[in-house]
């Protein structure tokens, strides 16, 4: 009995959800159709942005142990892409210290624009934490997109999200 209670839960594998964040951050309409730039920042730009909106579900509903098992799972991958393009084991914890702020700005920026009925404060947000193909670009592209996926991510049920069935 004491065994019971004492056990440690098994993490959930959320490998699903995180390579569907990453499939959908490299959607082609991001970079064809929506301003942003198809370079290694616009890149990281958009696998943040989608990050973010789930990662906003998960406080919406209190799940802060899949939030931080989702983060880990961004470290890891943040941390093997900066190694296989060559950089140094004394820089990269610096980077990924700024990784990491960038996407907790990400989060309260996209959070505060989509508490807005209207797109103006979340295109603001787009515009300031994406590189986009246009530096004058205003975003609205950019926020009408991720709105929409937005309702896609609140629309799933929690468990579908857990395994990564983002309706798109």
């Amino acid at each position: 009995m004491l065994s019971r209670l004492f056990k440690r839960q098994r993490a959930i594998d959320l490998t699903d959800l995180w390579h569907r964040i990453v499939a959908i951050a490299r959607e082609p309409h991001w970079y064809a159709s929506d301003g942003v730039a198809d370079t290694v920042e616009g890149r990281f730009d958009m696998i943040s942005a989608v990050m973010a909106l789930v990662m906003i579900r998960f406080e919406d509903e209190g799940a802060a142990q899949h939030a931080a098992r989702l983060t880990e799972l961004f470290i890891d991958d943040m941390d093997g892409q900066l190694r296989e393009a060559g950089v140094g084991d004394l820089v990269v914890g610096k980077r990924m210290g700024k990784l990491m702020a960038a996407l907790g700005g990400r989060i309260g920026a996209y959070r505060e624009g989509l508490s807005h009925a209207d797109d103006d404060a979340l295109a603001q947000a787009a515009r300031r934490n994406t590189t986009m193909i246009d530096p004058d670009d205003d975003g609205t592209r950019m926020a009408a997109g991720l709105r929409r996926l937005m309702a896609d991510i609140r629309a799933v049920e929690m468990e579908d999200l857990l395994k990564g069935n983002i309706a798109r």
